[in-house]
């Protein structure tokens, strides 16, 4: 009976909350110790680490280059060293590119801060790399006074098509305006009627391919305010100068021009041409080939895109342009927000009329990022120049063979393939075990706590309870919308793991470029989300204000209509902040049927994270970040206020045998920094470029705030007075039912706790800075027998 008298409730319940701690930590331990293990076992692949060398990336099969390396794993120079040419200065030069000098013009003159020469980096025919001497321009002259002097081109035409090129050698400076009047310049210059130099025509097609580089904001910007059809008009006239160039092509970085001459004959007409994949995302010297009296195609595993042109009529010349992307041609119809390479194809024929026994068969490769992307459809379109837009009339698909997307049209023009894809989405797996342990544990915590909150209230008589409870009702509401629908229900779509299902048959216009399957109900979840985690923070800033008003300003009374007003703070402002954001976004993205995307994420129903360059624009960033990082900074420096100046500071009165020992003061510590939610500061530290550091912060971060519903109950409903004296009772009850009634002393003789409590009743004011850190009031007075019986 003796040793049942020693046992002791408090002790049971801390044996209890260590072993269930050491359970978790435990058990959390063993899952960080498994990823590190899978993170440094390296995956077999038939790609070893690092295959692709200097910058260049493995994709589908095959390193990409940049410009300046080529071969099989980017390792063959593909560039002309720094240089100099009389005073000026050059930098590395990529092969098949102008170099700028990185002297400037003065900024007195007309065309201040752009540079003043070019150089080219050339491939002589027998391999060798060389650079070419340097083209000096004048930097008294810039594109818009180019533009006044197109009169002029059929005496002037070399010197105006040089500084053309110069103009637009820095095409990230290029504007809207820049590219309109460059358009207009060249245009002219390959217009017949004006009878340039056949070298200046040359250097304009390199104007053109640099024009290709600039942004593709700036050629949509000049699209919209393009009156005189100067893009219009420079591609009717590359078409007709595909005429001219004899047998011969002329190749640079972002455009191919092809002229194909056949001997007289009285039969029908068939060539073929085909633009090869290269190391590099650049056209190069060599990258396209000719094909006469062939009578089909022959796509291999190195074309990139085929074109056949069949003729029932003999003709003379063919001739075709390829150019590297579509910034030219901008739709009305077709949204493109992806960066995959999309090749335009043009053919033509020297005929004054159009052939009604002309057909063109063609076949391109998809490029595309096959790890992320699906793809979903395509036609194929021709661009018509009277609705400046693509068309589908008089084109139609053929069956899909070996990658290749097959298309055939009954007429000559600009051909290409629009695309739409689907993005390939890594969903995650369900939530472990041991998450949904935590979380379970945790709504169990908070739903108890809420409770015993609510139904104790009159004996406990204590402000904070209000605090505590909104607190608590928030972080429970946001842990059960988190275990039962943070995941996406998209996850569960089937989805076609080839282009074997893509319609062949029916070739319809397409609008966009990328397709995502709408989930409204996804983002409901992730608004409650974003709503709740938000109410949880701000109730926890709230109750740390409550808390220094209480520790800190002893004196002052707390406001007039504190608690209306902190109930409108805590449930108010998270509602502003979430509904403003929401509404943003969808003003911002228009007619966008997925701007549901702009907020969250597909892989779970989260706010979007957003790429590092957009992300000071991203809503993630002000609508969560900083908010939570203005409430976590006031709460830790309320925290360390309380901390120092209350829980912790040294009372000569007291001494380490009394009531407020040091276990006390940690308690004390650790319900404030549970309460005040500071350890969501351990999120900060998972963005340490590290995988085993990250995932070990991970693992703290989830094991204190998965669980920290349960921390709360331990810490202010477990540890009470009241609650104990409730669960001995119950525990006397199931021992009486057994034949064993059992007594449970308190924790301290009944004379000391009566000395404690005649001490604190002459220290009111430290008291009452106790009684506010206890999880409840402390025990009723005692009774009049016991402090008789404390005087003996």
């Amino acid at each position: 009976m003796a040793s049942c008298r020693t046992c002791d409730l408090r002790m049971l319940v801390v044996i209890a909350c260590g072993l269930l701690t050491a359970i978790i930590l435990g058990l959390g331990i063993w899952r960080t110790v498994i990823k590190i293990q899978r993170a440094t076992v390296t995956p077999e692949s038939s790609i070893p680490i690092a295959f692709c060398r200097n910058g260049g990336t493995w994709e589908n099969g095959r390193c990409i280059c940049t410009e300046e390396w080529k071969g099989l794993r980017c390792t063959i120079a593909n560039f002309c060293e720094n240089s100099t040419y009389m005073s000026f200065t050059f930098g590395r030069i990529p092969v098949g590119r102008y170099g700028t000098s990185l002297q400037t013009c003065d900024k007195n003159t007309l065309n201040a801060g752009s540079p003043i020469a070019t150089r080219m980096c050339s491939q002589s025919k027998y391999g060798e790399i060389e650079l070419q001497n340097a083209t000096i321009g004048n930097c008294n002259e810039n594109l818009e006074t180019l533009e006044n002097q197109i009169d002029n081109i059929t005496v002037d035409s070399k010197n105006i098509s040089t500084e053309a090129q110069i103009l637009t050698s820095d095409a990230s400076k290029l504007t809207a305006e820049n590219i309109t009047s460059a358009t207009r310049v060249v245009g002219q210059l390959f217009n017949v009627s004006r009878k340039a130099e056949a070298e200046a025509k040359k250097v304009a097609v390199t104007t053109v391919s640099q024009l290709l580089d600039a942004s593709e904001d700036a050629f949509q910007r000049a699209a919209a305010t393009d009156n005189s059809k100067s893009f219009t008009t420079l591609i009717e006239q590359m078409e007709s100068y595909s005429l001219t160039l004899g047998n011969e092509s002329v190749v640079e970085p972002n455009i191919a021009i092809q002229t194909v001459h056949l001997e007289d004959s009285s039969g029908s007409t068939r060539v073929r041409f085909s633009v090869f994949k290269g190391s590099s995302e650049s056209l190069v010297s060599g990258s396209t080939s000719v094909d006469p009296n062939v009578d089909r195609l022959d796509p291999d595993g190195r074309v990139e895109l085929q074109i056949l042109l069949s003729s029932q009529k003999s003709t003379n010349v063919c001739g075709f342009v390829v150019y590297q992307n579509n910034k030219l041609f901008q739709s009305k119809t077709f949204t493109a927000k992806s960066d995959f390479s999309q090749k335009i194809i043009s053919s033509k024929v020297n005929e004054s009329e159009q052939d009604p026994t002309i057909s063109v068969e063609m076949v391109f490769s998809p490029k595309y990022n096959q790890k992320e992307y699906q793809l979903h459809a395509y036609a194929c379109v021709y661009w018509n120049f009277l609705t400046k837009d693509w068309d589908t009339y008089g084109c139609y698909k053929d069956r899909i063979a070996d990658g290749f997307l097959g298309c055939r049209c009954n007429h000559t023009t600009n051909f290409a393939v629009l695309m739409t894809f689907k993005k390939d989405y890594k969903y995650p797996e369900s939530l472990d075990i041991l998450s949904n342990i935590g979380c379970a544990l945790s709504i169990a915590g908070l739903a108890l706590t809420i409770i015993f909150q609510i139904v104790t209230r009159k004996v406990r008589k204590t402000s904070v309870t209000w605090v505590l409870v909104n607190l608590c009702t928030s972080m429970l509401i946001f842990n059960l919308i988190f275990v039962f629908g943070i995941e996406n229900s998209n996850k569960n779509l089937k989805i076609s793991e080839s282009n074997t299902d893509i319609d062949v048959e029916n070739n319809e216009m397409l609008t966009k470029d990328t397709i995502d399957i709408p989930n409204p109900s996804c983002t409901v979840i992730a608004a409650l989300l974003h709503y709740f985690l938000l109410v949880t923070l701000t109730w926890s800033g709230l109750n740390a204000t409550q808390l220094y008003f209480l520790l800190i300003r002893t004196m002052k009374p707390l406001p007039q209509h504190f608690i209306i007003f902190i109930s409108l703070i805590g449930w108010g402002v998270p509602a502003i902040i979430v509904a403003v954001t929401v509404g943003i976004i969808y003003s911002q993205s228009g007619n966008n049927s997925n701007w549901e995307l702009d907020y969250r994420q597909e892989e779970i129903c989260w706010l979007a994270i957003p790429n590092s360059n957009d992300f000071i624009k991203s809503p993630f960033l002000w609508a969560f970040i900083i908010p939570t990082t203005i409430l976590l900074i006031s709460n830790v420096v309320i925290f360390i206020i309380i901390t120092v100046k209350v829980l912790w500071k040294n009372n000569q009165d007291l001494t380490s045998t009394k009531k407020f020992s040091s276990v006390k003061k940690i308690l004390s510590t650790l319900s404030i920094a549970v309460i005040f939610g500071i350890t969501w500061i351990l999120a900060y530290f998972m963005l340490i470029d590290d995988d085993n550091v990250r995932i070990i912060f991970s693992f703290i971060f989830f094991f204190f705030n998965t669980t920290q519903g349960l921390q709360i109950f331990f810490l202010y409903t477990v540890r009470t007075k009241i609650f104990q004296n409730e669960a001995s009772k119950v525990l006397k009850s199931l021992s009486s039912s057994f034949g064993r009634v059992t007594s449970l002393p308190s924790v301290t003789p009944l004379r000391l706790r009566v000395r404690v409590y005649n001490m604190l009743r002459s220290l009111p004011v430290l008291h009452e800075h106790f009684r506010l850190l206890e999880a409840s009031e402390e025990e009723k007075t005692l009774s009049e027998s016991h402090q008789a019986n404390s005087s003996i």
